[in-house]
């Protein structure tokens, strides 16, 4: 028998609860007289009970696994079952240009058909002027107003609201919330995004909006680490340089720090980080950084057994100005990533076709698939109970 590799083991057990069959212990007596009547009856070979997590990772083909670890923006209905049919892509990504009328119809439950286990519906709704659904649920304050006009506990109630709608769309997903520690005005990259400059202020906003849309069964993902608030530029038309990585110990890392257990997943950015990053590599496709969310010895945290995301590596100058799109995904992958997002469906074959030869080289072990896959499907409550 082949021996599982250590990395999957580690992750088999970090989500051997969402595996458990609730069952009380049975007294030792009890125990030993079922085992004995179980062997007079089943052969031997069938006797062990299954194993749920290599029975979910046995389903995929080495190409559907890799899938999984995507998420792509769609154009509509058509563009998205075509993905999600053809290569079982894990999640899909809602964003300003997609036809509306794939949530606002229901039209979104065909596309959830054609994905034989749960499929991710994202979208990137903070509300204020990152919100892609005002017009089918209203518009939202910024995060900074939030923080500026409500309590942490109004802005829960408030996220109750806006989850239950979201969810009613047959959203699963939200890339919220930022947890950016800004004083940058209003309208730059970051700005009114972030909830303030003072990362416990963050901290408790941002933990009000996690609380509100767990209870409501919908998952966030906090951004951008390790912290895009005292960035110099902006990620979408070029390079992002953040301070050192010594002085965003006290400021840009709190957040994360407080939060990493509260069952968020975490979206990498694409920042060049001094102290941190191999110069010229941003975070988002960065051994370094993964391995500092992961670890989190570096930052003083605990470590991350959670869903890690990276930010757009397909409509974002700091990286589609250093490499292509299938050279993006396999770097972020490598790296340590579990997840890649990028805009556009044009390019998924290519993209899996390159992650295949990654696998098939070693560059990308089969172990570390499988524990992203396992990570993945446990945040979706894609993992079966047996």
């Amino acid at each position: 028998m082949r021996k599982t590799p250590l990395l999957v083991l580690a992750v088999l057990a970090a989500v051997a609860t969402a595996c458990s069959n609730g069952g009380s212990t049975e007294s030792a007596a009890s125990s030993t007289t079922t085992r004995e009547a179980t062997t007079a009856v089943i052969p031997a070979t069938s006797a062990a009970p299954p194993d749920c997590n290599a029975g979910y990772l046995g389903q995929f083909t080495t190409r559907e696994k890799l899938a999984q670890l995507l998420t792509v923006g769609v154009t509509g209905a058509d563009d998205a079952t075509n993905v999600v049919r053809n290569e079982q892509i894990g999640g899909i990504f809602v964003g300003g240009w997609t036809d509306q009328a794939l949530l606002a119809s229901g039209q979104i439950t065909q596309v959830k058909q054609a994905a034989k286990v749960p499929l991710m519906v994202t979208i990137d709704e903070e509300g204020g002027r990152v919100s892609r659904v005002r017009d089918l649920i209203g518009a939202a304050p910024s995060a900074r107003e939030t923080a500026q006009t409500m309590t942490p506990e109004q802005f829960y109630s408030a996220t109750l609201t806006r989850g239950r709608a979201l969810k009613d769309l047959g959203v699963t997903m939200d890339f919220a919330p930022d947890v950016d520690v800004s004083s940058q005005p209003d309208d730059s990259v970051i700005g009114d995004r972030s909830f303030s400059d003072d990362p416990e202020v963050v901290t408790r906003y941002a933990d009000a909006y996690i609380r509100a849309m767990r209870e409501i069964g919908v998952g966030t993902v906090m951004k951008h680490f390790p912290g895009h608030g005292s960035g110099s530029g902006d990620s979408h038309t070029g390079a992002v340089r953040t301070p050192p990585l010594d002085q965003m110990q006290n400021v840009d890392l709190v957040p994360f720090r407080n939060l990493i257990g509260s069952g968020a997943g975490v979206m990498v950015g694409h920042l060049d980080v001094p102290g941190l990053t191999t110069p010229d590599v941003p975070a988002s496709i960065s051994p370094e950084a993964m391995r500092l969310l992961r670890d989190g010895t570096g930052y003083g945290a605990a470590p991350f057994s959670g869903v890690i995301f990276t930010d757009d590596l397909g409509g974002m100058a700091a990286i589609t100005s250093r490499m292509s799109i299938a050279d993006a995904v396999e770097a972020a992958l490598v790296a340590g990533a579990d997840n890649a997002l990028w805009i556009t469906t044009d390019a998924v074959p290519q993209v899996l076709d390159r992650l295949e030869q990654a696998v098939s080289s070693g560059r990308l072990p089969m172990a570390q698939v499988d524990a992203s896959v396992l990570r993945v499907a446990a945040y979706k409550g894609a993992l079966p109970r047996c």
